[in-house]
């Protein structure tokens, strides 16, 4: 079922794509988190998106929001791709056990072993302030999540 808004986001703990740990409850009190699920590294449309979150990176930031990407992806998988692409936000693995936090958000695609297009704005005190998931071929209109980040800090 997906995290409704006005609700507590789901706290969790992956490694990043250097083996590190990263909690989301860590951010409670400290900033805002972007939630990013995406089916796969190295796919054009996740590609696609990922890329409009670097250029869009210092907006976010400003905003006192921190970028968390989560895919089912390997920690290995995922930093060659960071690597290639220069990705400066966390890119999380939700491998093992397989996409558990993508079910905990209402994300996870069962037949196709994926995380669907699922995106959180969760605020610093740890509530939900902005839900919304697209299939997998469905790309995302960015403009909503940056509308949802405006109303944080108005």
């Amino acid at each position: 079922m997906l995290v409704e808004v006005g609700s507590e986001a789901p706290d969790f703990t992956l490694r990043d794509s250097d083996k590190q740990k990263v909690s989301l409850s860590w951010y409670r009190g400290v900033s805002s988190v972007l939630l990013v699920f995406y089916p796969f590294a190295f796919s054009g449309t996740c590609q696609s998106e990922l890329g409009r979150l670097q250029e869009d990176l210092a907006t976010y930031t400003a905003a006192g929001v921190t970028v968390l990407a989560i895919s089912v992806d390997t920690p290995y998988s995922l930093k060659v791709w960071a690597t290639g692409q220069g990705y400066r936000f966390p890119l999380l693995s939700d491998f093992w056990p397989h996409g558990a936090v993508a079910r905990q958000y209402g994300t996870f695609d069962e037949a196709r072993g994926m995380a669907n297009r699922g995106t959180f704005l969760v605020d610093v005190d740890g509530i939900v302030r902005f839900a919304e998931v697209n299939e997998p071929g469905e790309p995302r209109d960015q403009t909503a999540w940056q509308h949802a980040v405006a109303a944080l800090t108005a």
